[in-house]
């Protein structure tokens, strides 16, 4: 027990670590289950941007293991996929800075699953009180969501739409030069006319 200049006593408890670990491990199934039920890709990462775990949308998207996903660095998992700078940047802002970012566009052609455009959210798990903060380790979600084939059909509309300014445009001249055609035998008819008469 400490007496501070204000008159307040400040106590510390020992808090035994097999309480911290049981409280550590309840969250962390709680933390699992919610991401587990999540439809996107989820990597959970720690301080190193280890993989902590990884739910099972993400092992059916990427069509890997758990033992050659969990304890490997996000830049080591696959061919390297996610060893981008850019990337690497932001990941390693997290944490130092207390930050997070939305919507970071990756197109990749990966292993076993072919050409893949995905959006990546990442953020630091935050807790309520300063002293759960100290408890648990500092972790980071990542987030994965596929827009492959929204981006497939932006594409697809893009090109139409090109192809209909091309006609528009091409029938837009034709028909600009039948009017003037027209405006030239118009014209022609009524000089031969003012000259008959």
């Amino acid at each position: 027990m400490n007496k501070n200049s204000g008159d307040r006593v400040k106590t510390f408890v020992a808090i035994p670590p097999e309480f911290v670990e049981r409280v550590w491990e309840e969250s962390w199934t709680y933390i699992k289950t919610v991401v587990d039920i999540v439809r996107e890709p989820i990597l959970i990462l720690d301080k190193d941007l280890r993989v902590m775990a990884a739910n099972d949308c993400f092992y059916q998207t990427f069509q890997v293991e758990r033992k050659d996903t969990e304890g490997k660095i996000v830049y080591d998992l696959g061919n390297g996929q996610w060893d981008i700078p850019a990337l690497r940047k932001l990941l390693e802002d997290i944490l130092p800075k207390n930050s997070f970012f939305k919507g970071f566009e990756v197109e990749h052609n990966f292993p076993f699953i072919g050409r893949k455009v995905m959006i990546l959210n990442a953020r630091q798990i935050h807790f309520k009180e300063d002293a759960a903060a100290k408890l648990f380790p500092p972790t980071i979600f990542l987030a994965m969501e596929d827009v492959t084939d929204m981006m497939a059909v932006a594409e697809t509309l893009a090109g139409h739409a090109k192809q209909f300014e091309a006609k528009l445009t091409e029938r837009t001249q034709r028909l600009e030069a039948q009017i003037s055609i027209l405006s030239r035998e118009l014209n022609l008819l009524k000089e031969k006319t003012l000259r008959t008469h």
